[in-house]
């Protein structure tokens, strides 16, 4: 059977496609390798500005290949990360892989390329890959609240003169204007858009266990926590632009996860 709308496992891709389009390259396996490979690539460069003695800083030629790596990031990368990991039988592991396979005739970066997911666990990049997704889908989001917001407001003075007849118990009771009522529920839409805006995104890049055991096993003199930090808060390309977790196990505990989805429930 064929993959159409009719045949989706989910509605959102069936009947719901079209309106969850702009989603789709954001919150699909595709977006997701994407934001791995966004992830993986920022951290590598990171690296080599760490004063790290066996990895000198790249060169601009290095860092225009492994920048265009995520800006021209297409399906057929994709579907090539999914073929190697026919082999890994692991996600991140073969998006490791292919990026150590774009360094190929590449003598600076090849010199490098073990470097690449350097003192990482799987859900280092995860977690942050995670956390570039909502923060994308948030944003498409309040795009269309805000749109609708605009649009309340402007019926809400558009119709502010405009007299109806208002209720209380069910009742008939003192009246009221169109553009009030309407006023109201802007207001409470704009809570909501606040509310949605105003959680932070975490991330959390500190090893398997969170306390940058392999880091300090290789460098222990580095300052790593400041460093995952500075990866991890610095605006893009340099960093990820999110919000440093300084404290977790393997894993980022995603309360804020909970909180976004809340907030738009």
């Amino acid at each position: 059977m064929n993959l159409s709308a009719l045949t989706a496992l989910s509605p959102l891709d069936g009947r719901y496609a079209a309106k969850l389009a702009p989603l789709r390259p954001i919150m699909s396996e595709y977006g997701y390798m994407h934001r791995r490979v966004q992830v993986e690539v920022t951290w590598f460069i990171a690296l080599s500005d760490a004063g790290l003695p066996e990895f000198a800083p790249l060169s601009g030629a290095a860092r225009e290949l492994l920048l265009g790596l995520v800006a021209n990031f297409s399906e057929s990368d994709a579907q090539a990360i999914k073929d190697i990991e026919k082999t890994t039988n692991h996600d991140v592991k073969a998006v490791e892989y292919w990026i150590k396979n774009q360094f190929k005739g590449h003598a600076e970066l090849e010199k490098a390329s073990e470097f690449v997911h350097f003192a990482c666990t799987s859900e280092d990049i995860n977690n942050t890959s995670h956390a570039l997704q909502i923060r994308a889908g948030r944003e498409v989001l309040l795009t269309g609240l805000n749109a609708v917001a605009a649009k309340l407001r402007e019926m809400a003075h558009q119709f502010a003169a405009v007299p109806m007849l208002s209720r209380t118990h069910g009742q008939t009771a003192s009246p009221t204007t169109v553009g009030k009522e309407i006023a109201t529920v802007a207001m409470r839409l704009n809570k909501a858009i606040a509310q949605i805006e105003g959680v932070q995104i975490l991330a959390k890049m500190n090893g398997a266990v969170g306390n940058y055991n392999a880091h300090l096993a290789a460098y222990p003199a580095h300052d790593w926590e400041a460093f995952s930090r500075k990866v991890v808060e610095s605006a893009e390309p340099v960093g990820l632009g999110l919000t440093f977790q300084p404290y977790s196990i393997q894993i980022e505990p995603h309360d804020y996860m909970a909180e976004v989805f809340d907030a738009v429930a």
